[in-house]
């Protein structure tokens, strides 16, 4: 009986996670996008423009009204706008497909300090949950580890891949750590009180990780006779070729991992998450530190903040000069991942300018990540990896994609779920 129980288990997973669209072929035609309102992700908009691009690069970006020959394919965009593709930053796509069965689940490794662990290796470029983001317009992700205190190393990918080889745009680009908490909630389902109280271990949890990091750097500086992999794995953080993502929330505890960032020598950092960044927002800029906030549709971390702090961080961290994109990590996090654009809506709704909102997902993540270099705007030179909607994408009422690019191939926004729409939306139509 188990063995008929794992059997149908098994073809469940392997039904729902092969039968992704087929990638698309590399750019052979060029085009021309003519006549749309182009948000060029840099908070710049060019009413009536046209954007012709080729082998996967934007060529012309400019004013359609300026003579010049149209390239390949034309599209008339009349009415509708074109974006640069969204960007998921922190994301955990790919690396899970379904929950229940474990065999899917891929985003947590044994262990506690785990810097060489590199997710992109296990992440399923044919997962149907991946190819669900195209729709919004999220054709790129970075796609990172969970659990322990150092996590793993990401790495950035677009979203339509046959594997893991042909999806990477940016191979390990960070590691990512997990700060300690200087307060912790009792164990309820223990007769413990809920309420939070001074965690009495943090210093210790603090002193742990700065005693790892002293030994890797020792390791690094030593002559490897023997080969350790963590430690040779955080290499890039000491010669500044790679990111350190401390996810954490709370002032102290920011300002902490700032203070020990400084001291061991890692120069670039990010932080993600960061409730309570705004209070020590001039810490921030002074050493030109970016944040990546979570979604807004959540209660704030703390009874004392204002009923709708987590709709206006995003705008009051802005204002005070801070680099902020914007993250997906949390309950039902995949899932969620293709409402990024709707979440930056929100933050527009609540004071932060729209265009200001959509660089949250666009050229403020380009930079985050390092490669604003070849996306995150629609500029001259860049890869092609676009879109064009119907309306405003950031608006999930108006954002229907009728046309999407990455790197200059145009994809299928074919996917499991627009199919089942398709199916029955026609089972209850009257004769």
């Amino acid at each position: 009986m188990k063995k008929i129980i794992y059997s149908l288990l098994f073809f469940f997973f392997i039904g729902n996670s092969v039968a992704q669209q087929t990638p698309a072929e590399k750019q052979s035609t060029d085009y021309s996008i003519e006549g749309a309102t182009a948000h060029l992700g840099n908070g710049q908009i060019i009413e009536n423009s046209l954007i012709m691009f080729s082998n996967g690069k934007i060529v012309f970006t400019g004013s359609a009204n300026v003579k010049i020959a149209r390239r390949g394919t034309v599209i008339d965009a009349k009415g509708k706008h074109v974006y640069p593709g969204f960007i998921a930053a922190n994301a955990s796509l790919g690396l899970v497909e379904i929950d229940a069965v474990k065999a899917s689940v891929d985003e947590d490794e044994i262990g506690v300090n785990n810097p060489h662990i590199r997710s992109l290796i296990a992440y399923n470029a044919e997962s149907k949950i991946v190819e669900s983001m195209r729709p919004n317009g999220v054709l790129m992700a970075q796609i990172t580890p969970r659990g322990g205190t150092i996590s793993g190393t990401s790495s950035i990918v677009q979203l339509d891949a046959w594997n893991w080889e042909d999806a990477a745009i940016k191979v390990d680009d960070a590691i990512h750590m997990e700060w300690p908490s200087s307060f912790k909630s009792g164990r309820w389902w223990l007769g413990e009180d809920p309420a939070l109280k001074p965690d009495k271990n943090y210093s210790k949890n603090v002193s742990n990780i700065k005693t790892y990091f002293i030994n890797a750097k020792n390791y690094l500086a030593g002559s490897h006779e023997k080969k350790h992999l963590p430690y040779q794995a955080t290499e890039g953080l000491f010669n500044n070729s790679q990111k350190l993502f401390i996810h954490v929330n709370g002032q102290r505890e920011i300002t902490d991992a700032i203070t020990l960032s400084k001291e061991l020598g890692i120069g670039k950092i990010v932080i993600v998450h960061g409730a309570e960044a705004d209070k020590i927002a001039d810490l921030l800029v002074k050493n030109n530190i970016p944040v990546i906030l979570d979604r807004p549709h959540r209660n704030p971390n703390s009874e004392d903040d204002a009923y709708d702090y987590t709709y206006t961080i995003a705008k009051v961290l802005t204002d005070k000069g801070v680099l902020v994109s914007l993250g997906m990590e949390g309950q039902m996090e995949r899932m969620n991942t293709r409402n990024l654009p709707f979440y930056a809506g929100t933050f527009a709704a609540h004071g932060l300018d729209k265009e200001v909102a959509l660089q949250l997902l666009t050229s403020n993540t380009a930079k985050i990540l390092g490669i604003d270099d070849f996306v995150g705007t629609l500029e001259v030179g860049k890869d092609a990896t676009l879109f064009i909607s119907e309306g405003d994408a950031l608006d999930m009422r108006t954002n229907i994609l009728t046309n999407a690019f990455i790197q200059g191939r145009k994809i299928s926004l074919e996917t499991h779920q627009t199919k089942l729409w398709k199916r029955y939306s026609k089972k209850y139509k009257t004769k």
